[in-house]
């Protein structure tokens, strides 16, 4: 089946670029591991896999770029300095790309 370059690129923005959106969720409170999920499906209209989530979380707390703590006695996480510099690094090379785009 053939998916459009539009189809492609969406789907490269979205679940196989989870990272973003959990960087994000993170950078100015706690989420809860429980909502991830469904915050994600609330902000971003897709609904990630749960696999691909438990992964993506592993990874990035191995990384540093975020931390366990707790939120409402429940498990949570937050993102870090350093995941808050990626976040910011990934919206300007974003950028950069649009305005070479709009070109």
């Amino acid at each position: 089946m053939f998916r459009t370059p539009l189809k492609r690129f969406k789907d490269y923005t979205k679940e196989k670029n989870l990272w973003i959106y959990i960087l994000f969720l993170g950078k100015d409170q706690e989420f809860i591991i429980d909502n991830i999920k469904g915050k994600i499906l609330e902000k971003f209209d897709f609904l990630p896999n749960s696999f691909r989530v438990q992964k993506v979380l592993y990874r990035l707390e191995q990384g540093e770029y975020i931390k366990k703590g707790k939120f409402k006695s429940k498990k949570a996480f937050i993102t870090t300095e350093k995941g808050k510099e990626e976040l910011q690094n990934l919206i300007s090379c974003t950028e950069e790309l649009l305005d070479k785009l709009k070109k």
